[in-house]
């Protein structure tokens, strides 16, 4: 990891506590003052330090997992478009990926990483894994989190290329559907 990096509460959310390190000398200063905010906001002073993009774009990918090792990615949603580290506005596929050159390549590695990432859990079910895409250069990308469940704003069906989504509310899908 280069800086500059960014400290995050673990507990956090929304930005909350988020802290830019722009030089390796500035750490030392800004750990402790991290670990206030995030036991003041959180209840929980432990942090985490990611690389820091300074143009990111904020893109998710839906897997389904079953009991046999079996796992499917559903293609992307971007969800760059945020008020406060709050998403307004998913996309499907992602803008980004469709005015990139080599999107097809990055969009396939990003479902492979996925993947990748729910394998690595042992994880079935429904998934939602998402990244940090740079901007500048879309090849480059970053794991952030992955959460049960297809997640969205809103209860409604959300259409994407060759799929229909629907919320928990409607069910679940089958097992191994791709068998």
């Amino acid at each position: 990891m280069t800086y500059p990096v960014l400290i995050k509460p673990s507990a956090g959310g929304g930005g909350k506590g988020m802290q830019v390190v722009e030089r390796p000398e500035e750490l030392a200063e800004a750990l402790p003052a991290a670990r206030r905010v995030a036991q003041a906001a959180f209840g929980d002073d432990s942090l985490m330090i990611e690389q820091l993009i300074r143009s990111p774009r904020h893109i998710e990918v839906q897997v389904l997992a079953d009991s046999h090792g079996d796992v499917i990615h559903l293609g992307e949603r971007e969800c760059s478009l945020q008020r406060r580290h709050q998403k307004v506005i998913e996309e499907a596929p992602s803008p980004l990926l469709l005015d990139t050159e080599d999107g097809e390549q990055i969009r396939a590695r990003l479902g492979e990483a996925a993947c990748q990432a729910a394998r690595s859990v042992d994880y079935r079910g429904a998934g939602t894994v998402e990244f940090l895409v740079s901007d500048e250069d879309p090849g480059t990308f970053f794991f952030m989190e992955m959460t049960p469940g297809c997640r969205w704003s809103t209860p409604s069906p959300r259409r994407s290329p060759g799929w229909t989504w629907w919320s928990s509310r409607s069910g679940s899908p089958p097992v191994s559907p791709w068998r």
